[in-house]
């Protein structure tokens, strides 16, 4: 089970607008008063108010070592999701649809962040 995941960004401010705007359909991000400072790192988290499991850093990316997907509460939210990835500067990875070669039910979309990550949205309908 995954509790949370930090990633490493080129540019804080740019992958923060990016992922507020992207995730707004899926999470909120959390208020500036409860970010977290932990020893010499900063770190904005993303959840539903509160808890944060979605944290980004400022860091070198490395995108070819990590994928992640975000849950979405139905079909309408991964659509969403991918049309406010975009608006936010996301490239296409994967258009929303089906993926029937995973299982019945699952319904997902990717996208590459500024920094190139890949990631979804995904419903297990």
């Amino acid at each position: 089970m995954l509790d949370h995941i930090i990633l490493g960004v080129s540019d804080v401010e740019r992958s923060l607008a990016f992922y507020e705007a992207a995730l707004k359909p899926l999470v909120s991000i959390l208020p500036p008063s409860t970010r977290t400072k932990a020893v010499i790192l900063n770190l904005w988290g993303f959840g539903d108010g509160k808890r944060a499991c979605f944290w980004i850093k400022q860091g070198k990316p490395d995108p070819v070592s990590i994928y992640w997907g975000f849950m979405a509460k139905n079909n309408d939210k991964v659509d969403e999701f991918y049309r406010a990835a975009i608006s936010a500067g996301a490239r296409d990875n994967i258009s929303p649809r089906a993926r029937v070669g995973y299982y019945p039910g699952y319904y997902a979309a990717d996208v590459f962040d500024p920094d190139g990550y890949s990631f979804e949205a995904v419903h297990k309908g």
